[in-house]
């Protein structure tokens, strides 16, 4: 079917969720994708942070197609080998002594605050279900989620949303402290806020938050969905702040691209949630169990975390360098593999110039553009990124200069 065709088929058939670019992608490989007419794009989004080891991952396929050939789905009623192994290695690697399996990040948050005000119930008063988040913050679209989330302008049309979350703002730990009642069960917090514009927490505040739920009997949820697994450059973003939380939020990069999702818990909040408490038909099925085992063995490697690490400097400093060229750049910030330029222009006006070099990013908050490249991204596909974002960059320029010649 010709491009034009799809997308007018599209229109009739799909809800409008999503304003996408006029182009069709067909296959991909490693850092790669192509669309139908053979042109190739670095891909700097990665699925939103999914695709850890790019496209069409020989292994990731391997390990697929063995599982397929024996057992794709039974439910969570009978037990299955590859969900149990994930979980032992999950508790095995992280604070959580129990988990729980969905199908993605929104889905791990609605457990979430589901596992927190059952806990709260049992463990301090009846009426102890109020949840502090933060401005800015991003959980998810299902109605939990997005009563958690921070951005106002997502709230519109969908009111009213869940009861019982108060906003503070983000590194501000006198914000958090004055929101706390006797009515609040938990703190909720993104160590680096993804969709809010990668806004990394420093460690005073999360240390802070921390010592509040100590004070106050309260649980320190972490939503890692986006910076987990790999991203900021350790297994989870929370070792980097001398911090362990209660309950954790983790998806987007588990299974390479299958739909999981998953919440770690500690065994004080575990003891809590009893059968019939809540449940799941698809998630942690043994298909996508089975690929998130080897994809996280493989990320849990201490030479693949430190060598993100390392490209995580590379490539700041790439963009900081840009910066010096581009006066359209007023800011870089992130951590490891989940990085942001502020801009001076319109983010979107960047986003389609890149596409058109040949360069995959997306916007992300306020007037930023992130760049979240598979993990084993290589230099040398860096150094490329950096070569199409300065010549979208410069053709932009150019544009804007023959507008006002015009």
């Amino acid at each position: 079917m010709e491009n034009q065709q799809l997308i007018y088929l599209e229109e009739k058939v799909l809800l409008g969720t999503y304003a996408r670019p006029d182009f069709v992608l067909t296959h991909g490989k490693g850092s790669f994708l192509y669309d139908s007419s053979g042109k190739e794009y670095l891909d700097f989004v990665a699925g939103i942070a999914v695709c850890a080891f790019g496209h069409a991952d020989a292994q990731s396929q391997k390990v697929l197609a063995e599982q397929a050939s024996k057992l794709w789905h039974c439910s969570n009623l009978y037990h299955t080998e590859p969900q149990v192994q994930l979980a032992q290695l999950l508790v095995n690697n992280t604070f959580a002594d129990k988990v729980f399996f969905c199908n993605s990040g929104t889905e791990a948050m609605e457990a979430t605050i589901k596992f927190a005000r059952k806990w709260a119930k049992n463990s301090k008063n009846i009426n102890a279900v109020d949840i502090i988040s933060m401005h800015q913050s991003f959980h998810g679209r299902t109605y939990g989620a997005l009563s958690a989330t921070g951005q106002a302008h997502l709230h519109e049309g969908f009111e009213p949303l869940l009861p019982g979350f108060h906003f503070a703002h983000f590194n501000d730990i006198d914000s958090v402290q004055a929101a706390i009642t006797e009515e609040t069960c938990a703190i909720l917090v993104e160590p680096v806020q993804g969709e809010g514009g990668i806004w990394p927490a420093t460690k005073e505040f999360l240390q802070g938050c921390q010592q509040l739920c100590k004070a106050h009997n309260l649980l320190l949820i972490l939503d890692e969905i986006q910076c987990g697994f790999g991203r900021t450059g350790t297994f989870c973003a929370y070792e980097q702040f001398g911090i362990k939380p209660d309950i954790m939020a983790v998806a987007k990069p588990i299974a390479a691209g299958l739909p999981l999702g998953a919440v770690l818990v500690t065994d004080d909040v575990g003891q809590h949630i009893k059968p019939g408490n809540h449940g799941t038909t698809f998630g942690g099925g043994p298909l996508a169990c089975a690929v998130a085992l080897d994809v996280l063995a493989r990320i849990l490697q201490p030479a693949f975390l430190a060598d993100v690490r390392e490209k995580g400097k590379y490539f700041f400093s790439t963009l900081k360098e840009l910066q010096q060229r581009f006066p359209e750049i007023v800011d870089v910030r992130g951590k490891g593999l989940m990085l942001a330029i502020e801009l001076a222009i319109e983010p979107k006006l960047l986003v389609s110039a890149c596409a058109e070099a040949g360069l995959l990013i997306c916007k992300t908050g306020g007037q930023a553009v992130r760049f979240l490249p598979p993990l084993n991204v290589t230099r040398d596909e860096m150094d490329l990124a950096a070569r199409r974002l300065a010549s979208a960059l410069e053709n932009i320029r150019g544009g804007d200069d023959q507008t006002s010649q015009g």
